[in-house]
């Protein structure tokens, strides 16, 4: 993928960089210690509990469990994506960035990295300009009057038109045959694959652009003037646009208001446009998906606080339970989540119409539910928890539920909300949580939140070995990780392999236990590759590598809780762990083996797999025998 931003550049940046300076920069920082602290930038705090680590270029918030390196505090607090935050660490370090194939610095700040986003702005201006003069714009005016737009609205949304006809944008900007195809990859036209005939996709329609966090055009939504269907069209994938990633109406809320205390979701451009119309320049709205973990993040970079604003409906019921599933691994404590359900055949748009903005206002602060009274509220309705046998289905229904929520003090205070509604302990919830993880080796349960993920980094791990749940399809994981009493080995060993990396250079075959569906060793065996091929890397490179990845969520959770690694005989300890990972992988191969030559199934080279297997034995491995651990 040309382009990408060479992961070698990554590396040297963050050796370049002192996390004390980058933070320093934002924050007020005081020493205690060899460390520094401060009061946490990312929730409200009276105390600081906010530290930094200079040695260890880390940085670790005890109240809200934030944590990483300077690269992810500039995400987080300068609210950038990833490459965003790489140029601007980059530029406060002089130096410029490093991309992938050409190893060429980009050219100076150029409008279009892709020339899809030249392409998109050159129809964004023909849309614009055919709803202020084409000859058919008049049924357009007149259904945006009807909606009580004025035209600056539509001036600051970019509202357009594309004219009835089935070829306006294609003369416009067709040119020739190349052109044409960069305008079906950005999803302008569309081309009949039997007949090879290329025509507009967007027809007889009022055209909303949708923008990036930049600004810049990167899809249409277009809403049907006549009888076709569907009501609503919008862009189809394509290199720049990822529907699932993007929000409708935050750019032009954040040029409003930098500071925006509250964002409020609802769910059509109409919706958007129609309280910004009202002055009401804070909501945005998905683009025909449901409201997903990715959304979330992105916006509680943005705000601490969310309202989530559905009609009242069953179909508004069912969208505001998905948003609160995809909530819940976002909730760090200092966040606010509230749902606020309109009356039945009303929508943002109509209600803040009639009712007028000072009372949509007042509606919002005294009938939105915070999201703990809505989530009990739901679960009771279903769970009935007025008899032993409903107390026990509400307690098997909300404890996992609970359990995803990453701040510590609002979990707490939920799950003693659900002991009073259910009688049952702690210890009994904590059985109710675990009830539906069956992991045959009892490893923790990691659910990814979400993320920015970072394209052309590793791929990300697969949930085969992990606890099973019901879950829903698009069910997304979290990231957040809370260690059991006891932790596994393997968890112990890739801890302490990122604390000590040159443990690496001492184990030679890490073959021997690459479990071919075992994510967790499959981690570890990457790390040893990486570590082994660059033996200068340290944890915050390491963390930086998988960035954006289930790896690199999970790297980051162990790294900041380093304090569960007891001392004592560590260096003993990780080759043990890795002995018996060999030996244990050894055994598995040997009985597989063993397995197809009863039915006479093995292969030439299985079967001289299996003599070798044999002439080792089955029993524990030492380092010698297995060359796993070199030798000094």
């Amino acid at each position: 993928m040309a382009g990408l931003i060479s992961q070698p550049f990554i590396d040297d940046l963050l050796n370049r960089t002192d996390i004390v300076d980058v933070i320093g920069s934002r924050i007020t920082l005081k020493k205690t210690g060899k460390n520094y602290s401060a009061r946490c930038p990312f929730h409200n705090e009276k105390t600081p509990s906010f530290t930094v680590s200079p040695d260890k270029q880390f940085y670790y918030c005890f109240g809200c469990g934030a944590g990483g390196n300077a690269l992810g505090f500039v995400m987080d607090h300068d609210h950038l994506d990833f490459p965003q935050a790489v140029e601007e660490l980059a530029r406060q370090a002089g130096v410029e960035v490093l991309r992938e194939e050409t190893g060429l610095p980009p050219k100076p700040r150029q409008a279009t990295d892709s020339p899809l986003y030249a392409l998109m702005a050159a129809a964004s201006n023909y849309y614009r300009q055919a709803l202020k003069s084409h000859s058919s714009r008049g049924p357009a005016i007149n259904y945006l009057k009807g909606r009580g737009l004025t035209g600056i609205i539509a001036r600051d949304f970019g509202l357009g038109l594309a004219p009835p006809g089935w070829d306006n944008l294609l003369k416009h900007l067709g040119g020739d045959a190349l052109q044409q195809k960069a305008m079906i990859d950005a999803g302008l036209l569309i081309e009949n694959p039997e007949t090879g005939k290329r025509y507009d996709r967007f027809r007889d329609r009022i055209m909303f652009p949708i923008r990036d966090s930049r600004g810049r055009v990167i899809a249409f939504g277009g809403r049907v003037l006549g009888d076709d269907k569907p009501k609503y069209l919008n862009s189809p994938e394509t290199p720049i646009f990822h529907k699932g990633q993007e929000l409708y109406g935050l750019f032009e809320a954040r040029q409003h208001n930098r500071h925006l205390d509250e964002i409020l979701v609802v769910e059509g451009y109409m919706d958007v446009i129609a309280l910004a119309q009202q002055n009401l320049r804070n909501a945005v709205a998905t683009l025909g998906t449901a409201t997903s973990t990715e959304h979330l993040k992105r916006l509680f970079r943005i705000t601490p606080s969310i309202l989530f604003c559905f009609d009242g409906d069953q179909a508004g019921r069912k969208a505001a339970w998905r948003a609160l599933e995809a909530a819940l691994p976002c909730l760090l404590d200092g966040r606010r989540t509230r749902f606020l359900f309109l009356p039945e055949g009303e929508d943002p748009d109509s209600l803040v119409r009639s009712e007028g903005p000072d009372a949509f206002r007042a509606r919002m602060q005294q009938q939105a539910q915070p999201l703990a009274d809505y989530f009990f509220q739901k679960l009771g309705e279903e769970a009935a928890p007025n008899s032993l046998e409903g107390k026990a289905h509400l307690a098997a229904l909300a404890a996992p539920l609970i359990d995803q929520i990453p701040g510590a003090n609002l979990r707490r205070l939920m799950l003693q909300r659900l002991s009073e509604l259910t009688g049952l302990n702690d210890e009994a919830l904590q059985a109710a949580s675990a009830t539906l993880v069956t992991a045959p080796a009892q490893l923790p349960y990691f659910r990814d939140a979400a993320t920015d993920s970072d394209p052309g980094q590793q791929a990300p791990i697969s949930q085969k070995q992990i606890g099973r749940r019901p879950q829903r399809q698009d069910y997304q994981p979290r990231l957040s990780y809370r260690p059991s009493t006891v932790e596994p080995p393997i968890l112990t060993t890739l801890r302490t392999l990122l604390r000590y990396p040159e443990f690496a250079q001492k184990v030679e075959d890490a073959s021997n236990f690459a479990a071919e569906e075992d994510t967790y060793f499959q981690l570890l065996v990457a790390l040893l590759g990486a570590l082994q091929k660059s033996p200068n890397l340290r944890s915050l490179q390491l963390m930086a590598r998988w960035h954006g990845t289930d790896q690199g969520r999970l790297l980051r959770a162990l790294a900041e809780k380093e304090w569960l690694i007891s001392e004592d005989n560590l260096e003993q300890q990780f080759f043990d762990t890795i002995n018996k990972l060999a030996a244990r992988q050894h055994e598995q191969r040997l009985e597989s083996l063993l397995c197809k030559a009863r039915e006479s199934e093995l292969s030439k080279e299985e079967k001289e797999q299996l003599c070798e297997l044999l002439q080792h034995g089955t029993s524990l491995p030492t380092p010698a025998s297995t060359g796993t651990h070199k030798q000094n």
